[in-house]
This record gives C-alpha cells, sequence and structure tokens, in this order.
C-alpha cells in the first residue's frame, strides 16, 4: 500500500502546525487507499547542512544526516504542512529538505500551508524546491488563514471548503504516488545493483 509521510514543517514554539497536521492525518486516515504517518521535525533536529559534499553526489558522512534519511526513504508521497514566515518557507524546512536527495526522487508532494494569506507564498517557494529534488508537486492545494480559521487566534476550525481542498489534494497525491512507483523501483533496483 501506499505510504504518504506529513511532515509538520514547523518548529517555533507556540506553533500552529501541530493542529493542522493532524486534522490532516486524522481527516487522511479515513481513506482504505493508502497509510498515512506525522513526521514532526521538532522529533528530527538537523543542524544547517552541515554535509562535506551535496547530497545528491556522495553519501552522508554525518549520523544525523542517515537517521534523516533512513526516517524519510519509506514513504511514496509527503503532504507538507508549512507555516509561512516573512512571505516564505521555515529555515527549518528548507534545511530538512536540503539534508537529503535520493529520498525524495521521483515522489509525489502536495502542500497545506497557513498564514496570514494562507501561506501561499511558502507554497510557491516549495513548489520549485521540491521540483528541483525531482518531486512531483501536485496541483491542489489547502491554504488556511491565520486571521479567519483559527477561532480567537488560537484553535483551527477548518470549515467544509478545506475538507474538500484536502480530499483533492491526497486524490492527486496517491494517484500520483502510485504511478510514480515504477521509477522508484528502478532507481532502488539501480541501487542495489550498484
Amino acid at each position: 500500500m501506499i505510504r504518504i509521510g506529513i511532515i509538520l514543517g514547523s518548529t517555533r514554539p507556540n506553533r500552529k502546525g501541530p493542529q493542522v497536521a493532524q486534522w490532516v492525518l486524522d481527516t487522511a486516515s479515513q481513506r482504505g487507499d493508502a497509510e498515512f504517518e506525522l513526521i514532526d521535525l521538532r522529533d528530527h533536529p538537523l543542524p544547517h547542512l552541515d554535509e562535506p559534499v551535496p547530497p545528491m553526489f556522495g553519501p552522508s558522512v554525518h549520523a544525523h544526516t542517515r537517521a534523516w534519511a533512513e526516517r524519510i526513504a519509506p514513504f511514496d508521497g509527503f503532504v507538507v504542512v508549512t507555516p509561512e514566515y516573512n512571505g516564505g518557507v521555515p529555515g527549518v524546512l528548507k534545511d530538512a529538505l536540503d539534508h537529503l536527495f535520493a529520498e525524495w526522487t521521483d515522489k509525489a508532494v502536495g502542500f497545506v500551508s497557513y498564514g496570514a494569506g494562507g501561506g501561499a507564498r511558502a507554497v510557491v517557494q516549495l513548489r520549485t524546491v521540491c521540483s528541483t529534488l525531482g518531486m512531483a508537486d501536485v496541483g491542489y492545494q489547502v491554504a488556511i488563514s491565520l486571521l479567519t480559521d483559527f477561532e480567537n487566534h488560537t484553535t483551527f476550525t477548518p470549515r467544509d471548503h478545506h475538507a474538500a481542498a484536502l480530499g483533492k489534494t491526497l486524490d492527486q497525491l496517491i494517484a500520483w504516488s502510485t504511478a510514480l512507483a515504477p521509477l522508484r523501483a528502478g532507481a532502488e533496483t539501480t541501487l542495489v545493483n550498484s
């Protein structure tokens, strides 16, 4: 069965992300077409990229990078839950993406963003980064407003249109993850035979 990792892309204190990521996980888990698992970046502290060569050119020398690679490698696709900080992607999320290469390649990715403007600018940046990593980013996304979708600015209250957008995002994500499976299988065969 297709395995989808839901990456919580913020680690700051008092973050809103856990509520959003849990909603994604709870909603997705009601489906029968994939397995879903939450990956909180707080549980995987990484320094600023400190590998001596870029991940696309050589093996990792640091245990923290190898542990992160082992966590990400088994998944067929990802939902990235991201805030928008100052018009862009949180540094911790960008760094988590930068630590790996092969583990992202030929996998699908969808986005659930939040911020004053729904996190749209962070997703624009993530689409570029993920494409460069060889990921297929799905067209649908969920954009959540900090101004209107959090009761008293604290409690996430998803509306029907968010659930509909998430359903379409997951539909595409699972379809693309399934379609990309032969490419991932070919890459695994190449690695085993080399």
